[in-house]
């Protein structure tokens, strides 16, 4: 990607292109994406309804910077990449349509889970569904977890530990809390943590952690 966007007033599809490089046919299934999240979001809260004006920036742009903070993929199968509580698509559709990989898809509610199976439909898109909830997960072997907006950072780390292989990442965009909620998850677990600034709010920070392990109760 190029660097941080600019002009967040009327930030639409070329201007991501533009940030991003992808191809037109890319930005056709991004977009025919976009429509449809529209048009469901109507009658399923996927999104805020007041950030569909910024839907490029706020959303898919958002999204879209996880791509290049992803590990290399293994040399004898795709990434295998989880993303939990994916809603509306975020990050986890929007990854699997840049070719992330192996994209999992995570959520509980049915009415989300069904746009989501459209949204794969209407784009092309390979991925796998999981309608449950993601403490009833078999362990996936994820070479990365990615969520948004889904818990606390120490809740989110419970649900992520188990799916990740032991060199795994998890990739956790942040808003302005995220140092309070580094602060209760290291009392309960160990990990390396890079912070990196969000492209699209000044205010948040993705989080990338690496080497995660629970510490010992009594420790």
């Amino acid at each position: 990607m190029s660097g941080p966007a600019s002009d967040p007033a009327g930030y639409d599809a070329s201007a991501f292109r533009r940030d991003t490089a992808v191809s037109r046919e890319t930005l056709a299934r991004l977009s025919a994406y976009a429509d449809l999240l529209c048009k469901w979001n109507k009658a399923v809260n996927l999104v805020g309804r007041g950030t569909l004006a910024d839907l490029w920036r706020r959303h898919f742009l958002d999204s879209a910077q996880l791509a290049d903070l992803l590990p290399a993929p293994p040399a004898d199968r795709p990434r295998r990449v989880v993303d939990l509580g994916s809603g509306g698509g975020f990050p986890g559709l929007v990854l699997a349509i840049l070719g992330a990989g192996e994209v999992h898809l995570v959520e509980a509610d049915g009415r989300k889970a069904a746009f989501l199976r459209e949204g794969a439909r209407v784009t092309g898109t390979d991925v796998r569904f999981h309608v449950k909830r993601a403490e009833t997960l078999p362990p996936l072997d994820a070479d990365v977890v990615t969520a948004r907006a889904f818990a606390p950072l120490a809740d989110l780390l419970g649900h992520a530990a188990p799916l990740l292989r032991r060199d795994g990442v998890g990739l956790f965009p942040k808003g302005k809390g995220v140092e309070g909620e580094l602060t209760v998850a290291r009392k309960a677990w160990n990990m390396t943590v890079d912070r990196i600034p969000s492209r699209t709010d000044t205010a948040a920070t993705i989080l990338r952690v690496e080497a995660l392990v629970r510490k010992n109760a009594k420790g």
